[in-house]
């Protein structure tokens, strides 16, 4: 078989997750046919966010904002915050703010429906320079921050450094800008159809969309 990477990255919703909230089992067949080929293949997120400044900083910045925040085991919200979509407003706990910043967590979430995503980051970035690393991964008015200096690339590239792994043997697949330092680090990046304009004209190529199974069958051509 000829070489092919050795590490394959991905993002989830908007990457393989398509618009109706499901992963097809083409998808899944094709990550079985990376790791049968002596691959790795990884989910990519992020860890540990500071959240009490940067939520403070935001709703100054952009009164109204709704904040959430994701921690390894679900998520959690303050009142203000609509969750639309991937969870039901009535579901998602909302517990008092000493709570809801007591435990790391993984992103802080800014929500405003008054604003487009690229909207709210040109309104957050300034405030949040030195607290947090911003960004916007998909979904209305939303945006996600992380630790400065933590990224999906520096999750991968830990990853990759702990089996031998160079840049140039992983391949990457994303949607959004905050898939951008993940796409810019790997020796090959795929954004797929449906990702925003800057991730599509970062990326190395540009295949199927989010529906349409873009990231399988990329690599259902690349691992035969």
């Amino acid at each position: 078989m000829r070489d092919v990477p050795r590490l394959v990255a991905t993002d989830l919703d908007g990457t393989i997750v398509r618009r109706d909230g499901t992963i097809s089992a083409r998808t899944v067949a094709a990550f079985a046919r990376v790791e049968a080929a002596g691959a790795r293949f990884v989910l990519v997120t992020v860890p540990r966010c500071p959240n009490a400044a940067a939520a403070a900083a935001l709703r100054a910045a952009v009164p109204g904002i709704g904040i959430a925040v994701e921690y390894p085991d679900g998520r959690a919200a303050d009142a203000a915050f609509q969750a639309i979509s991937w969870d039901a407003n009535e579901s998602i706990p909302r517990p008092v703010e000493e709570t809801l910043f007591a435990r790391p967590a993984a992103k802080l979430l800014g929500r405003h429906l008054g604003y487009s995503p690229d909207e709210l980051l040109a309104l957050a970035a300034p405030v949040l320079t030195g607290l947090v690393s911003v960004s916007h991964s998909n979904g209305k008015g939303l945006i996600e921050a992380a630790a400065i200096g933590v990224s999906k690339a520096t999750a991968v590239a830990e990853l990759a450094g702990r089996h031998g792994i160079t840049a140039e043997e992983v391949i990457a697949f994303g949607d959004m800008p905050n898939d951008l330092p993940l796409l810019a680090w790997a020796g090959t990046s795929c954004a797929v159809a449906n990702a925003h304009p800057d991730v599509l004209a970062a990326a190395t190529c540009v295949i199927g969309s989010n529906d349409t199974d873009g990231v399988a069958e990329y690599l259902e051509r690349l691992y035969r």
